[in-house]
């Protein structure tokens, strides 16, 4: 039994550790390479497994760039691997751009791709412009109409500032800062509703596309809509608020008034008791009089006398006098 199962086992074993050698050995990889003209030494694919970089994908990428007339070297594709970058990107890149004649070498491309950026698809943006639409721009003229702007931003990538170049969103910021700065000069809006070539012209003007990854070729606007009399509503707002701050004062001045109104009753109830507690004086001053000698008979009669002849005078002079001299 045990002999039965030897040569099984030993044919088992010849091909687990035939195909450890191919694997360790890319036979296949090296043969293709050799007949794509492709130069490239069988140990030198068998350190890249040592180094886990991909023989596969080397080689691969060594035969594209090589018939696309490239000259990229497999230390290059192998450094670019283990940095983190993506190969087969910055090969289609460098191919895009050899046929549309941009200058990028191989240095270029693998510093944009490590830098984040799609470098196959800012080759394709330098071939193929892209339209960016901006979102609607809000701004007011100086007769206070609201104008609402959309535009249309034609760029082209520029390679030579991928790296370090600020991206679209600074684009549309400058494009936004430049639309409204062009409408909040304008002397009223028909001016720009006449003529809207002019914010065009005056936001390409300002040089915008200076240190982004990007080149301005044109600034169309697409759509200019009317908004709200802005200055209308702030008059309307600051009228308001005068209207408040002219009754806010006016009642202040009214309570101060009956405030002062209070005031002078209570002075007056005060001055009223007063008078009050000087006539109770009098009759205590009459009898002190008729008791010292100072006041006699005739003299109490006349004064009641010149007392009644008043009180006639003044009912003659004020109808109802009487009656209220009455009351009292």
């Amino acid at each position: 039994m045990e002999s039965s199962l030897s040569p099984i086992l030993m044919i088992i074993g010849a091909i687990v550790a035939l195909f450890l050698l191919l694997y360790i050995l890319p036979v296949n990889l090296w043969f293709t390479a050799q007949l794509s003209g492709v130069k490239v030494n069988l140990l030198n694919l068998v350190l890249m497994r040592l180094r886990k970089v991909s023989p596969s994908l080397v080689v691969n990428s060594m035969i594209i760039s090589t018939k696309a007339g490239l000259n990229i070297s497999s230390n290059d594709i192998e450094t670019h691997y283990l940095a983190g970058g993506n190969v087969n990107k910055v090969i289609k890149a460098l191919i895009s751009a050899d046929k549309a004649n941009i200058p990028l070498d191989f240095k270029l491309a693998t510093a944009i791709d490590l830098a984040g950026r799609d470098v196959f698809d800012a080759v394709q943006i330098s071939v193929n412009p892209r339209v960016i639409n901006t979102p609607p721009v809000a701004a007011v003229a100086k007769d206070g109409i609201q104008l609402i702007a959309k535009a249309r931003v034609t760029v082209r990538a520029n390679i030579n500032q991928l790296v370090g170049g600020a991206g679209e969103e600074t684009i549309l910021a400058r494009v936004g800062e430049g639309i409204v700065t062009t409408i909040g000069s304008a002397v009223n809006h028909k001016e720009v509703l006449e003529n809207p070539d002019k914010i065009s012209k005056t936001v390409l003007g300002k040089g915008l596309d200076s240190g982004t990854a990007f080149e301005i070729l044109s600034i169309d606007i697409a759509d200019i809509d009317i908004g709200e009399n802005i200055g209308a509503k702030l008059q309307t707002d600051q009228a308001e608020a005068d209207l408040k701050v002219a009754n806010a004062r006016a009642e202040e001045r009214r309570a101060m008034a009956v405030a002062s109104e209070q005031e002078m009753k209570a002075k007056a109830q005060e001055a009223r008791a007063k008078v009050i507690e000087a006539e109770s004086q009098i009759p205590l001053a009459m009898a002190e009089a008729f008791r010292s000698g100072n006041l006699g008979v005739m003299d109490y009669y006349k004064m009641q006398n010149i007392q009644a002849d008043t009180d006639m005078r003044e009912s003659i002079a004020k109808p109802g006098a009487e009656n209220k001299g009455k009351n009292k």
